[in-house]
């Protein structure tokens, strides 16, 4: 699965990127990511519903890490937003 994110989607997964496959199923995820030691894959599958994808844009699903996390908990991730932080004004 990680030698396909790599030649297929451009994203390799030992480089801190984690690649998310979704199955048939809408309530069926494989993730794979490097956890410093080597390649972890994960599956998960939520009983009774199915997970919130987001849209295709140029053949991937991008999301934050919030946005997965409420994803992977079977939330609604449209409603998870990074909070502002105002930028501090200059002393004069």
């Amino acid at each position: 699965m990680a030698l396909l994110a790599k030649e297929t989607l451009g994203h390799d997964p030992m480089k801190g990127v984690a690649v998310v496959f979704r199955a048939k199923r809408p309530a069926r995820v494989k993730i794979v990511v490097w956890d410093g030691t080597g390649l972890a894959m994960y599956w998960k599958r939520l009983d009774g519903s199915g997970f919130k994808w987001p849209p295709i844009v140029a053949g991937v699903m991008r999301m934050n890490a919030a946005q997965l996390s409420a994803l992977l908990a079977g939330m609604d991730w449209t409603r998870m937003h990074a909070p502002r932080i105002p930028q501090p004004k200059a002393l004069a």
